[in-house]
């Protein structure tokens, strides 16, 4: 039991903006980190669905709200997720050989691959928050980042990881079937849920599912590998498929 809530507290410092307790890393909890991004994601789907109801019951204009919306998933995770994706667009569109998109990936500079789609992404995230019906279902905004990370973790533990990758080396070796029998249970039971409570909204869950394939796909073949990079790159594509079935179903 310490252990698993060493590794969610571990968890919330490596992945959100939440503050936590400081000297909390136990390098034994580490094989088992993935195991609690889904409750992380949770976490994040129910200060996200609050905000929702709390910009409702103030009756703010739609463009605030959708502003504000659309900026939360980002202030919250410290665009950890965001620069994944910002620094992975950059390396597959780059059409370069695997071993310079690898390099591009860590490079510290920002190509214009990734500033058009960034801007891209987020004006598209604002519009679609914007425009949504005044009664969409904002519990579709719990559901999201929960499948997002479900979906993130288990491409973490079931795919090789890059060579250069942190999630090369000790981390795999307490990496077990087991944890991806367990991710992938809890991925479907969250989409059935999902259908059962949310109705239409429920394909949001899918459609988070669909676009976080896509991309850990995309990513894993132009990199010959996964890595945390990847893992951003895929949810947060994933998340705004996501909103895009929210905010137009």
């Amino acid at each position: 039991m310490k252990r698993a809530f060493r590794a969610l507290l571990m968890c919330l410092s490596m992945f959100t903006a939440i503050p936590v307790p400081g000297g909390v890393w136990d390098e034994d909890a580490r094989p088992v980190m993935t195991l609690f991004l889904p409750a992380v994601g949770l976490l994040i789907g129910g200060l996200w669905t609050a905000l929702a109801y709390l910009l409702r019951y103030l009756e703010l204009p739609a463009l605030i709200a959708g502003a504000a919306l659309c900026a939360f998933p980002f202030l919250v995770t410290g665009g950890i997720h965001f620069d994944g994706y910002l620094d992975v667009t950059d390396a597959v569109r780059s059409w370069r050989e695997p071993e310079e998109r690898r390099r591009i990936v860590k490079d510290p500079h920002v190509g214009s691959f990734a500033v058009l789609a960034g801007i891209l992404l987020v004006t598209a995230q604002f519009a679609l928050f914007a425009s949504a019906r005044e009664d969409a279902c904002v519990f579709t905004l719990l559901l999201i980042p929960t499948v997002s990370r479900t979906a993130a973790a288990l491409a973490v533990t079931a795919l090789r990881p890059m060579t250069a990758s942190e999630y090369a080396g000790a981390y795999r070796k307490g990496v077990k079937c087991s944890h991806a029998v367990v991710l992938s249970v809890l991925l479907v039971l969250e989409l059935a849920a999902g259908f059962v409570f949310l109705g239409k909204y429920g394909f949001a869950g899918v459609a988070v599912l669909l676009g976080c394939c896509l991309k850990a796909w995309r990513g894993f073949r132009s990199l010959n590998g996964f890595s945390g990079d990847v893992s951003g790159y895929a949810l947060t594509f994933g998340e705004a498929c996501g909103i895009a079935v929210f905010a137009l179903i």
